[in-house]
């Protein structure tokens, strides 16, 4: 991740690094995060930006440091408003898998008259396009498209952070959402992203995710490869 001290405090973005490689696997339940000097070392900042870094996820309950032993993550899930049930990736996570995401593009695109997205936006809107890859395999492909309050300057570094996470940062609540699923023929741009054969089937989800004022922020559509790993949702009594 790239630390730019125009995003905001130094040891802000270093925690929300940590905190996502906490989040995603990178750094298992029970494992030893870098020590200090090597956090310094890669973010290419000061002791002091690292400890406070470090300290802030202590006090939020994701780390414990322990005397002579190092830092050890103690909660690997998040506190997050958006769901009563547990985020998919938290469910893969919580089962050992390690979860990466790349940015592919991130663009401001002019929608049509009478289109779809001209319907749910106006003539302007915000297209992110991510792949999310599973223990090293490309495994779903999401094109999100984002009410134009946004900039791609808002948005930062969305190979690293959650979009649901970056979207209440700027103090909006998604207080709904509505997702339905379907099947899909992999396009030939869907087999070359997820490395399978063009026509397989996958599964689609298309979500609706809504504000507290019932505008909808964000319309998504994501492709799961289901062959590499069912959908999983956990929910809590």
């Amino acid at each position: 991740m790239s630390i730019n001290r125009n995003r905001g405090p130094l040891y802000l973005q270093v925690k929300k690094a940590i905190k996502d490689r906490i989040l995603h696997g990178i750094y298992p339940l029970g494992s030893l995060i870098p020590s200090e000097p090597q956090l310094e070392q890669e973010f290419a900042v000061s002791k002091m930006t690292v400890r406070n870094a470090v300290k802030e996820l202590a006090q939020e309950g994701y780390v414990e440091k322990r005397s002579g032993i190092g830092t050890k993550v103690i909660r690997n899930t998040s506190f997050s408003k958006l769901s009563k049930g547990k985020r998919f990736t938290e469910v893969l996570v919580e089962e050992g898998h390690k979860i990466q995401k790349k940015l592919l593009s991130l663009k401001v695109i002019r929608t049509e008259d009478n289109s779809e997205l001209y319907g749910m936006f106006g003539d302007m809107c915000l297209q992110v396009n991510r792949l999310y890859i599973l223990d090293g395999h490309p495994y779903v492909h999401y094109t999100h498209y984002l009410r134009s309050v946004f900039s791609d300057e808002d948005l930062g570094d969305l190979d690293h952070q959650s979009l649901y996470e970056l979207i209440e940062e700027h103090h909006i609540e998604l207080e709904k959402f509505r997702d339905s699923f379907t099947v899909a023929e992999a396009t030939e741009e869907l087999g070359e992203l997820l490395l399978i054969p063009q026509g397989k089937i996958l599964l689609k989800r298309i979500r609706h995710s809504y504000d507290s004022s019932g505008v909808l922020m964000e319309y998504s559509i994501g492709h799961y490869n289901t062959e590499l790993q069912h959908y999983l949702v956990n929910y809590d009594a």
